[in-house]
């Protein structure tokens, strides 16, 4: 007999009830600044990827406005149709010169265009994609849905990653990593990723979604800032919705291999293309980005005054210098009573559980935006501690 779906639902379901892990949906109502209103309450938030504060930015908002106003709310069909537009294509451009690249091609999202490279590249028996263990889900679920080989490294282990590639099949190999690690905020060993890779003859790809707006010279990210380009780094991620404070997402690359993603990658192929609109405000963000240095200044000085203000207090911390900086807390039940007592202290700041993260690192994702002020990180930071302190004493006495 087949096992009735329903109940295999259901069973699950009470799983995650008796291990905790919920997941829980909060509506947004209003938004202002690093300010959200859930459930009648305004809370502080500190758990957004808008690093750079340009989601609620005057000018983009109004280039979205203007954009919709003249070209409608959708691009009524996929690219390869009719649904290609002039805001697209600017776009690709703009953000393919920001980075050093010869041409950029637009996707849906960052999941999307994760698949398309993957799907698009290995499609061989015995091509193989090797992969940092901690990689976002979306470069790990492209490699099963493209039908290649995964093979996986310890942690920011380049040695590791030689390893994997050494003993890999003689097909055609990628190297993927995060630039910035979305859970841990540090950043990959990009150089000697490089040397690996050329070493290999791999093609070494980079997922820099919390890398670009945030790093390097001009906010071009972790391959610039590590003093790489087109030549090392053949392919490389941008995600639109994180510092950018849009959404969508654009693989950079030399022209060869963007003419064939643009060709053949069915993510790409398959799907209504972004609204122009859209493409039109995240060119208007792309310019403060690049040209709004003090964004950086004001976020980085944030970050630093975090973590003197956390160190202090003996709150656990992972080294990151991103606007990512995770509070450990190792067992779900203390995450999720710390994310509450904050929640009633008037801070949203989300906890992170399995499987998110390994077992016995459920952690709190602290992440900053040039839009927070000093003294709400300071009172934050306290709270936190306190918080941590209340659950600690009560944890004790049971």
């Amino acid at each position: 007999m087949r096992p009735d779906l329903r109940e295999r639902v259901h069973s699950l379901r009470k799983l995650r009830i008796a291990q905790g892990r919920v997941r829980v949906r909060r509506t947004i109502t209003r938004r202002d600044g690093v300010r959200v209103e859930v459930d009648g309450r305004w809370l502080t938030e500190f758990c957004s990827n808008d690093y750079l504060g340009l989601s609620q930015q005057f000018e983009v908002v109004s280039a979205l406005q203007d954009g919709a106003a003249r070209d409608g709310v959708g691009a009524g069909a996929s690219h390869l149709v009719s649904g290609h537009h002039a805001a697209h294509e600017t776009l690709e451009r703009e953000i393919a010169q920001w980075l050093g690249y010869s041409r950029g091609l637009l996707f849906g999202s960052g999941f999307l265009a994760n698949l398309a490279v993957q799907q698009a590249l290995l499609q061989e028996d015995g091509d193989v994609c090797v992969q940092d263990r901690l990689n976002h889900a979306s470069l790990l679920d492209a490699s099963l849905l493209a039908g290649c080989r995964l093979r996986r490294y310890p942690h920011a282990d380049a040695e590791g990653a030689l390893r994997q590639l050494k003993h890999a099949p003689e097909g055609a190999a990628m190297l993927a990593t995060d630039g910035v690690f979305s859970m841990d905020g540090d950043v990959a060993p990009l150089r000697a990723l490089t040397l690996v890779a050329r070493m290999q003859q791999a093609l070494l790809y980079v997922d820099d979604a919390h890398g670009v707006g945030v790093r390097g010279p001009e906010g071009r990210g972790s391959v610039a800032e590590a003093n790489l380009g087109m030549t090392e780094v053949p392919l490389q991620l941008v995600t639109l919705g994180k510092a950018l404070g849009g959404y969508g997402a654009v693989v950079v690359g030399d022209d060869v291999l963007i003419q064939h993603l643009y060709e053949t990658a069915r993510p790409y192929i398959y799907t209504t293309a972004l609204p122009p609109a859209q493409a039109a405000a995240t060119l208007v963000a792309v310019k403060h980005a690049r040209r709004d240095q003090w964004r950086r200044e004001k976020l980085q000085g944030l970050v630093g005054r975090f973590r003197t203000g956390a160190q202090r207090y003996g709150l656990e911390l992972l080294p990151s210098d991103s606007p990512i900086q995770p509070v450990m807390c190792g067992d779900d039940a203390s995450v999720v009573a710390l994310s509450s007592a904050l929640e009633n202290a008037g801070y949203l700041v989300t906890a992170i559980r399995p499987p998110t993260v390994p077992e016995g690192k459920a952690r709190l994702r602290v992440t900053l935006s040039a839009l927070h002020m000093p003294a709400e990180v300071d009172a934050m930071v306290e709270v936190l501690a306190r918080s941590r302190d209340a659950i600690q004493r009560v944890r004790g006495a049971a």
